[in-house]
């Protein structure tokens, strides 16, 4: 009979993502068959799925550490941001509609069927499921219709185990207070609590852990350690993502301008884990700096970031880098930015609308109904580099620079656009500096030495250490038995 066990959070940023992550490595180094779940996930940073759709990219990476191709299964709702109060709504892995989050609420019920479908697909493949929770266990002021938390526990008797996090502070009251906030039988569901990004001497804590056990009546599972090497691994949340220094010697600088919804913005942790890149994000007030390279990353409301672009003055700034004989690259969102036009007819982000580009590409965008979500493969034109990576896009971008397209791919089409003088480049491809190979070539381009980072089997070593670190500080054989 397969088991499940759920990890829930106090709150939302915990660890919950990182925790599942490692417990799927853990179990699956025991034999096990394992899958990992999260009924619902709020996030513009999305992986394409090998059965065609699009899941959370917390979801992917844990697919990764128990060895299995994501599926849509492990993410059936996944909301997208794209505005303050509302959403994308997207049902195993397609989008189903858009709601506000007033509105959304109506939509939980008949989402429900599909979680349960997801979840009962899963099982019937595993061994092992590790659902991860959403946000807080106590906002008991959301409780009614609830698929992310209780909901979903309740509904299909999987055990939870809530997950704390020190380093916020209030750890204590944190946990002790979801007892005393959710209903008697939601707290029954709970079978044991974890404390994560414990820093120093954990003796010193040996007390709190036993206060709240007694005032919650709930086990301690194990008081996990912070995990430095964590930063390395694809964050989901926008607000994981880290600087690092500018204007170090022999350097090459990067700068992204960060708007509102950016999205798939894991496209830059290659490039900020290299020795020879200052990546440098530039945060809304600020100019975008003298550099070697202005990346526009991909968006999910790219008329509205534009908007944004323009309202910081970045456009002026653009304009100013190619002028110094500065390189941009555009990668889907930001790609189409860079275009002459960009036309939303079908209301796909708003109201219907043409608005005027950044016009440093020769190219014009249409919004279209139908999202592209696909694995590819190919190389850049220029140089016969490899890569592999994936798209996930709305619109099609069609004129004259398009006709010195940056990729080729297997199936034979070519992507995105290329300007006259070579500086302005645009595709939408996402992960191409993930791929050794092409992330050497454009540091080549851009003068800096590659400093031999395997990417990819970086990624791996971390899995395998962050399921060390749970080994050495989980009850994990007791964390196994609670699962059911």
């Amino acid at each position: 009979m397969t088991r499940a066990i759920m990890i829930q959070g106090t709150g939302s940023d915990v660890g919950k993502s990182l925790v599942v992550a490692g417990l799927c490595r853990v179990f699956v180094r025991r034999g096990l068959r394992v899958r990992p779940f999260k009924p619902q996930n709020m996030s513009n940073n999305a992986a394409v799925t090998t059965d065609g759709g699009e899941i959370g990219r917390a979801q992917a990476l844990q697919a990764r550490a128990a060895g299995v191709a994501p599926s849509v299964h492990m993410n059936p709702v996944l909301l997208k941001p794209q505005s303050e109060t509302g959403s994308q709504i997207v049902v195993q892995g397609r989008m189903v509609g858009q709601a506000g989050a007033r509105d959304y609420q109506g939509w939980k019920p008949r989402l429900l069927t599909a979680v349960l479908e997801s979840f009962s697909h899963l099982k019937a493949e595993a061994d092992l499921v590790i659902v991860e929770g959403a946000g807080s266990a106590s906002e008991v002021n959301l409780r009614a219709g609830d698929i992310a938390n209780m909901g979903f526990a309740r509904a299909s008797n999987t055990p939870v185990v809530l997950l704390g996090d020190i380093d916020r502070g209030g750890v204590i009251a944190s946990l002790v207070g979801t007892k005393a906030v959710v209903a008697p039988e939601d707290a029954a569901m709970i079978r044991g609590f974890l404390v994560n990004r414990f820093r120093g001497d954990p003796s010193l804590f040996s007390d709190g852990m036993a206060l709240i056990a007694r005032h919650t009546g709930w086990p301690a599972l194990g008081l996990i350690p912070h995990f430095p090497p964590a930063a390395r691994l694809p964050a989901e949340d926008v607000l994981g993502l880290i600087g690092s220094e500018s204007g170090a010697s022999g350097r090459k600088v990067v700068a992204v301008p960060v708007l509102p919804r950016i999205a798939n913005f894991d496209d830059l942790d290659p490039l900020r884990a290299e020795a020879n890149v200052s990546v440098v994000l530039v945060r809304p007030g600020e100019p975008i700096p003298v550099c070697d390279l202005v990346l526009l990353p991909g968006s999910k409301t790219t008329l509205a970031d534009l908007d944004v672009f323009r309202a910081e003055g970045w456009d002026i700034d653009l304009s100013a880098h190619v002028r110094r004989g500065g390189r941009v690259l555009g990668l889907c969102g930001g790609y189409q930015m860079l275009g002459r036009t960009l036309s939303d007819p079908h209301g796909i982000e708003g109201a219907p609308r043409t608005v005027p580009g950044l016009g440093l590409l020769d190219v014009a965008t249409v919004m279209t109904p139908v999202k592209r979500l696909e694995a590819v493969t190919g190389t850049t034109l220029a140089d016969g580099v490899p890569f592999a990576g994936y798209e996930m896009h709305v619109g099609d971008t069609t004129g004259p620079d398009a006709g010195r397209p940056l990729v080729r791919l297997a199936d034979g089409r070519t992507d995105g656009a290329v300007s006259a003088d070579g500086l302005v480049a645009g595709t939408y491809v996402h992960g191409l500096f993930a791929d050794d190979a092409q992330r050497a070539a454009w540091l080549t381009r851009l003068g800096a030495a590659p400093g031999g980072l395997a990417y990819e089997a970086g990624i791996e070593a971390v899995l395998e250490a962050l399921a060390d670190h749970l080994e050495a500080h989980v009850d994990c054989d007791r964390l196994l038995d609670l699962a059911s």
